[in-house]
């Protein structure tokens, strides 16, 4: 999920900081709701402004994949050996993630939303962020996560539009990051994890430089396969 920035958490919410609006005293449930929508809209913006393609791998204990992320009004995903590009729009209203292979675009479609992004535990709906446009988000508490205080949010995904039934978010209240997403199945079981492990600065702002993506045995409540996602450092030119 989140995720990914890929984020950017994964991916592209991962990789650096929007602005936010600060909430003090909640004086009443529908103010309490505004201030919930206005943080996730400004989870959406894109902090990076210029251009720029940073190095990045996603190591796990099948595989090593070196890819690159290139921020440019959009944010790709890009592949080698099979070529594949996965282009995330983060949209006002929606997100839109389209698989390029060959000289060929199409757009993710919902049916394919729980397949894994190259044998890892990231997910096509993972890195399509869709939980940030899910409706009436609700910020159920505060809680440090490595020294940063965040927002805790809880959103119900739309019926029959996702493999998990609930996200829970922790977003840092200063910078407006994704610190760590949790998806939970229909019944309420815990399933995936995303969290950020270690951050970095390239060029003069901060970016993610590892994050954790875990996915968990709803029964035994057991973490089954785990996948790093590291930012190396800014491409060569």
């Amino acid at each position: 999920m989140f995720v990914p920035s890929v984020r950017r958490v994964v991916f592209y919410r991962f990789l650096g900081a929007a602005s936010v609006v600060v909430l003090g005293c909640l004086p009443s449930p529908a103010f309490a709701q505004t201030e919930a929508e206005a943080i996730l809209r400004a989870a959406r913006v894109n902090p990076l402004g210029s251009q720029i393609t940073l190095d990045a791998r996603l190591r796990n204990g099948r595989n090593n994949t070196p890819f690159q992320i290139v921020v440019d009004g959009k944010v790709s995903y890009e592949f080698e050996n099979p070529s594949q590009a996965l282009i995330l729009d983060l949209g006002d209203d929606e997100s839109q993630l389209t698989e390029r292979t060959g000289s060929k675009n199409s757009p993710v479609r919902a049916a394919r939303y729980d397949e894994r992004v190259r044998g890892t535990d990231i997910s096509f709906e993972d890195l399509a962020l869709k939980f940030l446009y899910w409706k009436h988000p609700k910020i159920i508490g505060e809680e440090t996560i490595r020294s940063r205080k965040t927002w805790k949010f809880e959103i119900q995904a739309p019926r029959g539009a996702s493999q998990y039934g609930v996200a829970r978010l922790w977003i840092d209240q200063e910078g407006g990051a994704l610190m760590r997403v949790e998806g939970y199945d229909p019944q309420g079981r815990l399933i995936r994890r995303f969290e950020v492990v270690d951050v970095q600065r390239i060029d003069g702002q901060w970016m993610l430089k590892s994050m954790r993506i875990e996915t968990i045995n709803p029964e035994t409540k057991k973490v089954i396969s785990r996948t790093y996602l590291d930012v190396l450092g800014k491409a060569e030119a």
